[in-house]
């Protein structure tokens, strides 16, 4: 069946657009809340930013869990501004998601509901206070290798939101660091603690930049539209490479026997990530993926009355004026 005139216009107006936009993507312009863009762009950030916002939120509970047991009123306060700053995190992301034309409503009915995810790594329970360590060092210094690049994002109030997140994330991955040194100058049972942690948490830290760039259904185009700056693949060599001299320095070992230097590549080999695990625990079937979504339920339910209240005192200061 041939084109009407009307449609074959359309669709000439259409690839105009896409090729207007692509170059202003190429151009290192940022897109706007207001400016046109494709509808598969659109959808394509509401994933990626409403992800990152959900994992800022689910991530404060393993830490939370451990304010009221923190080793000292010093160490509670940091722990308790840290989960303050995640908090800020996700406000910032879903602010940055609802410019897109999304409600704050839908975002958080899609994560109740399974149709959006969060980061896997938050799906591990945190059993010792030495987790703090290995989650602010591994997984807020993975974070940072993966958000660094992100200030550098096409879409203007996303890239915006990370320079403020990536400065705080920097503090929240130094925090970590500093109870394992801490721990790795203590008694031995300090030092295994913080060992223990490391291994638990070392192989959920790579899972967290996705799977290999050849089975990554996102990462081709959001690469294209410079949604994402670096492959998956690129981060996660990035973040081994640091974190072997960072844990040499402190004493600990990394679990991977086949860590070694690769003087041809000029970067450290490592083993084979257990994909299966992955899958299974993005697909909600973690340690804690159960739990960490009915706390989040019921929070969101306790918590109606004030949503209610300031939907009500709106009303009654817009029908005063």
């Amino acid at each position: 069946m041939s084109l009407s005139s009307t449609d074959m216009h359309r669709a000439t107006d259409a690839a105009t657009l896409e090729a207007d936009f692509q170059t202003r993507i190429d151009n290192e312009e940022k897109i706007e809340p207001k400016d046109w863009m494709p509808e598969a762009y659109r959808k394509n950030l509401i994933r990626q930013i409403s992800q990152h916002a959900h994992s800022e939120v689910i991530g404060m509970q393993p830490e939370g869990n451990w304010i009221t047991r923190a080793p000292s009123l010093h160490r509670k306060a940091v722990l308790l501004a840290k989960v303050q700053d995640e908090a800020g995190h996700g406000l910032y992301l879903y602010s940055a998601a609802e410019t897109l034309g999304i409600t704050r409503e839908e975002l958080i009915h899609n994560l109740h509901t399974g149709a959006a995810k969060y980061a896997s790594i938050f799906n591990y329970p945190s059993l010792t206070w030495a987790d703090m360590g290995a989650i602010g060092w591994l997984v807020d210094g993975a974070a940072i290798v993966n958000q660094v690049s992100l200030q550098r994002t096409s879409y203007g109030p996303y890239a915006r939101g990370m320079v403020r997140i990536c400065k705080e994330e920097s503090f929240h991955q130094r925090q970590g660091y500093h109870i394992l040194m801490t721990l790795m100058e203590g008694s031995d049972e300090q030092k295994a603690m913080a060992q223990d942690a490391v291994n638990r948490f070392w192989w959920p830290s790579l899972m967290m930049f996705g799977p290999h760039d050849s089975d990554s259904e996102h990462s081709g185009q959001s690469m294209t539209w410079k949604i994402k700056r670096q492959s998956n693949d690129e981060l996660r060599q990035k973040f081994v490479d640091q974190s072997i001299e960072q844990a040499e320095a402190i004493g600990l070992t990394l679990p991977d026997p086949d860590l070694r230097w690769n003087e041809e590549r000029g970067h450290y080999d490592f083993g084979e990530i257990d994909w299966e695990e992955f899958y299974q625990v993005i697909s909600g079937s973690g340690p804690c993926n159960r739990d960490r979504l009915a706390h989040h339920r019921r929070a969101h339910e306790e918590g109606a009355w004030v949503r209610e209240a300031i939907e009500a005192y709106e009303a009654k200061k817009k029908a005063s004026v």
